[in-house]
């Protein structure tokens, strides 16, 4: 079927509003199978979709499904793309809302400001592991890295809001870009050991932001432009490594795609665990109006 009066966005774009992650945005259709939904992305243009469900749960949270190849329990930039085209379709300068998706529903808020829509939401606890040894050495192996090219004293980590990646340290920025995934490797160990993909990055220095890549060939995305939830699973790490009460970082992504974005994330300690709020700037490059 053909998906009326879809919207693409530019989510977790850099601060003066250029680049990032393309994704699709749409009302959900009750007629559409999710044969249909897979198919929206590709035609947009983009890697996700972002579908809005027409009838709130019973605690108010508004549905929002997502889809690439397949449905995900969860996206970080889909949930600020989302967002983004709610606030856009009314005539607020902010709305505060609830999301659910994956099961959870969760607060989020959106802001107009001069180069976007700024979104955030709260990504709930991430639970952290260290990776059993063959299990760091299938992904390190697969993404092509070397001894030289891991971080001196970051260590790979398991983190999941929901579902599982590795959050794998390198050295600098250079060997960030150097990165060259055997995707058919990477997705069978992905598979293997249960993860959605891995987050590669150089950990933010003082003022300086972090910066990554995002690998996910086992869920369709040989990497990402933006990944916003891995964002998160890494202020969660870096708050648990460093023993501080909270964390906040900026971490840019997409340089190696030329869709240069960013995304900001903390964390703070709980009584429950450590739990995190992920955020970004976002362009609604066209869509439809409503007043409310």
């Amino acid at each position: 079927m053909s998906w009326p009066d879809v919207t693409v966005v530019d989510a977790c774009v850099r601060r003066d509003g250029r680049g990032g992650s393309p994704t699709a945005v749409a009302d959900d259709d009750p007629a559409a199978t999710d044969a249909d939904r897979r198919t929206v992305a590709a035609a947009a243009g983009a890697s996700h979709a972002a579908f809005l469900g027409p009838v709130r749960t019973p605690d108010g949270g508004l549905p929002v499904r997502f889809f690439t190849a397949a449905e995900l329990s969860g996206c970080g930039h889909g949930t600020v793309a989302a967002q983004a085209v709610r606030l856009a379709r009314t005539a607020l300068g902010e709305l505060n809302d609830r999301q659910h998706t994956g099961g959870r529903t969760f607060d989020t808020i959106a802001i107009r400001r001069p180069a976007g829509i700024e979104v955030w939401f709260d990504q709930g606890l991430v639970a952290l592991r260290h990776p059993a040894p063959d299990e760091r050495t299938a992904i390190v192996t697969a993404l092509g890295l070397t001894a030289d090219d891991l971080h001196p004293t970051d260590a790979p980590r398991i983190a999941s809001p929901g579902t599982p990646r590795m959050l794998v340290p390198v050295r600098d920025r250079s060997a960030l870009l150097r990165v060259r995934p055997r995707f058919g490797t990477l997705t069978e160990a992905s598979r293997r050991y249960g993860l959605l993909g891995c987050f590669v990055y150089v950990p933010p220095v003082d003022d300086r932001p972090g910066a990554a890549r995002m690998f996910a060939p086992a869920i369709g995305v040989d990497e990402d432009v933006a990944n916003a939830n891995s964002t998160g699973c890494l202020a969660a790490h870096l708050l648990d490594t460093t023993g501080a009460r909270t964390v906040a970082i900026e971490v840019e992504q997409g340089d190696a795609l030329g869709r240069p974005a960013s995304v900001l994330a903390s964390a703070r300690r709980g009584p429950t665990g450590i739990t995190t709020r992920v955020g970004g700037l976002a362009v609604v490059r066209d869509g439809r109006r409503r007043d409310g």
